[in-house]
């Protein structure tokens, strides 16, 4: 149950402001469809996540516990450094309109912008971490979809409202605390 809280909470905190929320917002603005926007972010986020849950997984296997968790909090606290930094998408990153219709544009950019975002970082960390594949992935992948899914739905106005600054500070001080908890509460 742990994993899962966890898991949920940081992926939540951490997507504020990211760029695959970004996309979502443009996505919306775009299509003006949120179900199959929605559905795109839920098969793109569990297949992205769940690859980067069975890397989790492998380095937990691989890499002997007296130095995972040293590397664990090396890799929270890398990531709170870079939740600092407010991401941006450029205007050329932008979806083109074609033949597949709004769930396959969904699912790809979004499986793609995934790749190597925090959040999937946060993923591999928390699935070594924890050694829960299903609830690592099941939480990372409804975190996405706290963040996410309010800005499908109400798009640009609530975006106006969202302190970004403040949540990426909040998001960086939980990547910080779960560097600290991975120190001292894993040996």
């Amino acid at each position: 149950m742990e994993a899962l809280v966890v898991s949920i909470l940081v992926v939540a905190i951490g997507e504020i402001g990211d760029k695959t929320q970004l996309l979502a917002l443009m996505l919306a603005a775009r299509f003006r469809r949120p179900a199959p926007i929605v559905l795109g972010i839920l098969v793109a986020t569990s297949a992205n996540h769940t690859v980067a849950g069975l890397v989790g997984q492998w380095v937990r296997h691989v890499i002997p516990a007296e130095y995972l968790r040293w590397l664990l909090a090396g890799s929270f606290f890398a990531v709170a450094l870079w939740a600092l930094k407010p991401d941006a998408v450029k205007e050329e990153e932008r979806t083109p309109t074609n033949r597949f219709g709004v769930f396959a544009i969904t699912l790809i950019a979004f499986f793609l912008a995934e790749i190597g975002d925090k959040t999937q970082i946060a993923t591999v960390v928390l699935a070594a971490q924890f050694g829960n594949l299903l609830a690592v992935v099941a939480g990372t992948t409804i975190g996405m979809l706290v963040a996410d899914v309010p800005v499908v739905y109400l798009g640009h106005a609530a975006s106006a409202k969202i302190p970004f600054s403040a949540v990426r500070y909040v998001a960086a001080g939980m990547f910080a605390a779960l560097g600290v908890g991975a120190l001292f509460l894993s040996g």
